[in-house]
């Protein structure tokens, strides 16, 4: 099977612009694709996961990627899949981003001379003189096209800076420019970028004429990263010092029963044939499934001595012995009071929830326990004798822990 028709069978792609054209390219290793990531945060998270592994992929089959970063774009916000608007980074903690990202990057493609590029388009956005840029974009833009984009037409009726309505002229450039400076001829993005996509396929070709060659590839994957990679704890990253690699594998190990196969097939690099043999497990059967995508991402993204270390913690922890590997919180001195730490105020400080408010919520609602006890009282406190004297283990809900030390 080549790799079109494995990205097809793996369930990757929603819709193309011209299907035999890509096909041709990317199974003939001549496509220079790319994707983008805006530095939003400083680690990259699930969402993105999913498309390093798909450049992973087409790399591995010969294809050339490009990962944009989004050093300019980065200062506006994609308004897509948003009810409000972003926060505003400064030019600092954008750079800071954009250079974490590589690294972070450097574990699924590899970068240099005839192999992946990163390219960040602050190099050609943040000096864009305006007018200049008015004058020679804004007449391939329909302002009635814009308006009916799927990306806007979910925040018109609460708001929509222009700033933010500037945003699908940026990424259109962004093509513009690859193409014209890279040589790229296609971009791929999730199922919310459809529109931002062929804004840039038909920029390329009102600027250079209907013969130019840009293809666009909307991914169904992307962006079940809208949804994915949430917790009570917050969102699940690639970063071990935000999202350890214990909690990482314990995200997979938790997604729904309906959930395994499809993320077997989109994200790991097993055989299909072997997952499909799958397809019939239930019950135990099933959890076994989850265990093996859980092992498999884990290693992808924190190599197999992390996984194993995380695997092994999980059945500790469930088989009733040590579990050295879970997640920790160090309490410190200033953390108690009278010698004692509050039940809401550990759940808090454990990351186990955002808000005193949603601590109390989730005793009253019985999803708390110390160890394997349930706890009823919103007052209840722990001692800090009780927790030098041996590891407390803290859960909220069925799926989230943290161990208690202190310090």
């Amino acid at each position: 099977m080549q790799i079109y028709e494995e990205l097809k069978a793996r369930g990757l792609i929603a819709q193309v612009t011209n299907e035999e054209e890509i096909r041709e390219l990317v199974n003939n290793g001549k496509a220079t694709f790319y994707i983008g990531f805006d530095p939003t945060a400083d680690s990259l998270h699930v969402g993105h996961f999913m498309a390093l592994l798909l450049m992973k992929r087409l790399q591995m089959a010969g294809n050339t990627p490009i990962a944009l970063v989004g050093g300019g774009t980065g200062m506006i916000g994609d308004p897509s899949g948003r009810s409000d608007m972003r926060k505003m980074m400064t030019v600092e903690q954008i750079d800071a981003n954009c250079e974490k990202f590589k690294v972070q990057m450097s574990r699924f493609i590899e970068f240099g001379p005839g192999k992946a590029q990163m390219v960040n388009n602050a190099d050609w956005l943040r000096d864009l003189n305006f007018l200049e840029f008015m004058r020679d974009i804004g007449p391939c833009f329909s302002v009635n096209d814009m308006l009916r984009a799927r990306c806007y037409v979910n925040r018109l009726e609460k708001g929509l800076s222009f700033l933010e309505f500037s945003y699908m002229l940026m990424q259109g450039y962004d093509f513009y420019k690859l193409y014209t400076d890279y040589g790229c001829n296609m971009e791929f993005g999730g199922d919310d970028q459809w529109s931002n996509m062929l804004a840039g396929t038909e920029l390329i070709r009102k600027k250079l004429g209907k013969d130019a060659h840009a293809l666009t590839i909307n991914l169904l994957l992307k962006h079940d990263g809208t949804k994915m990679g949430k917790t009570a704890g917050g969102a699940v990253w690639l970063d071990p010092e935000k999202t350890s690699p214990y909690e990482f594998y314990q995200y997979w190990r938790n997604v729904d029963d309906a959930d395994v196969l499809k993320f077997l097939r989109m994200m790991t690099f097993l055989p299909l044939e072997q997952i499909d043999e799958m397809d019939q497990w239930q019950g135990s059967e099933l959890n076994k499934a989850k265990e093996i995508l859980a092992f498999e991402l884990t290693e992808l993204v924190h190599g197999k001595e992390e996984a194993q270390k995380a695997q092994d913690a999980a059945k500790a922890l469930f088989g009733g012995g040590a579990a050295a590997e879970i997640p920790t919180t160090v309490l410190h001195d200033e953390d108690f009071e009278n010698g004692a730490i509050g039940i809401i105020g550990a759940l808090v400080k454990a990351g186990l929830v955002t808000s005193n408010g949603e601590a109390r919520r989730a005793i009253q609602q019985g999803g708390v326990k110390i160890g394997d006890r349930k706890v009823t009282d919103l007052f209840e406190t722990i001692s800090r004798d009780e927790i030098a004297g041996g590891d407390i283990l803290l859960r909220r809900g069925k799926k989230n822990f943290r161990k208690l030390t202190v310090e």
